[in-house]
Formats: structure tokens, C-alpha cells, sequence
């Protein structure tokens, strides 16, 4: 019986967001500026302190463009790879070219949005795309498992902000 392969793939959601004001409520620019709150930088430290003990060195780090995100990733490394796939408005399937998921061992860290990161969960452990919610600042940690002939994804950890 031949070992099982291993592929971590980690969900994080941007922490909490500063609001829009509804002047610039349909502006995507205004939209990729937002920074986080004084409670979400808060919370991506909180989250990255949790990560960091768990992550291997060579882990990589890949997070929107959008500003908040941004943020949310540097609170774990201070150079997180900027994807433009990853911005506001991407889907599942844009998340999983991104990411080259499974094709990769190398752990993964994807810091982004909703609706696309439930969707992309949703996904890789259903088979469908639903609408499944990812609170801001939380972690889904996936793993991609090869038995033999089996493909399996398995959730590894959900961490909510308010739990570390």
C-alpha cells in the first residue's frame, strides 16, 4: 500500500474591512483601497500567530490585490505574492487556476474574498459550488489526499477570529 500524498491548501479571508461610503459604493477602485479596521489587524495577527507554528518554511503566500487583503497577508509574511485572479470578483474556478490546486505539494496560503473562497471550499469538498460563508479573518485549512486511486479532500481546521 503506497503512502498517501499529501497538498495543504489554506482559505484565510481578509480581516475586517473599513466600509465603503455609499458615494463610492460602486467604485471597484475605492473597493481595492479599503484597508482594514484597528479589529481586523487585530485579527490577522491573531490568525497569523495561530499559522505561522503550523506552516512549513517554504509555504507560499498568495493573497488579492486588493488592499485589505494585502494587509491580512503581511501579517503572516512581508512579502506575499500579489494575484490579480484573486481580486474582488474572481470565482471558483479562477481561485483553482490560480493556485495550480492539487498540481502543487507546496502548502498554499490564499488570502482573498467572499463569495468566491466559500464557493471554492464548497467545491474542492462537495464537487459543487455553493454559497458556503468564510467569516472575515477566518481559516479553512483543506488538504488534498491521494490513496492509491482515491482523490480526497479533507478539512484539516476552521478557525474563526473570535476563537484564537
Amino acid at each position: 500500500m503506497s503512502e498517501p500524498v499529501s497538498m495543504n491548501l489554506i482559505l484565510w479571508r481578509h480581516a475586517d474591512a473599513e466600509n465603503l461610503p455609499a458615494s463610492l459604493a460602486l467604485s471597484a477602485q475605492a473597493d481595492l483601497a479599503r484597508e482594514l479596521t484597528d479589529r481586523g489587524r487585530k485579527q490577522a495577527e491573531k490568525a497569523a500567530q495561530w499559522l505561522r507554528p503550523r506552516l512549513p518554511d517554504d509555504a507560499l503566500i498568495l493573497t488579492s490585490p486588493a488592499v485589505r487583503a494585502v494587509q491580512t497577508a503581511q501579517a503572516l509574511s512581508p512579502t506575499p505574492r500579489v494575484v490579480r485572479d484573486l481580486a474582488p470578483g474572481a470565482n471558483a474556478v479562477t481561485l483553482l487556476g490560480a493556485i495550480d490546486w492539487p498540481g502543487t505539494a507546496q502548502t498554499t496560503v490564499l488570502v482573498g474574498h467572499q463569495p468566491a473562497l466559500g464557493q471554492l471550499a464548497a467545491l474542492l469538498l462537495s464537487g459543487q459550488e455553493a454559497y458556503w460563508t468564510i467569516k472575515k479573518g477566518g481559516i479553512w485549512w483543506l488538504a488534498s489526499c491521494r490513496r492509491e486511486d482515491e482523490s480526497q479532500v479533507v478539512v484539516r481546521a476552521v478557525v474563526n477570529p473570535d476563537l484564537i
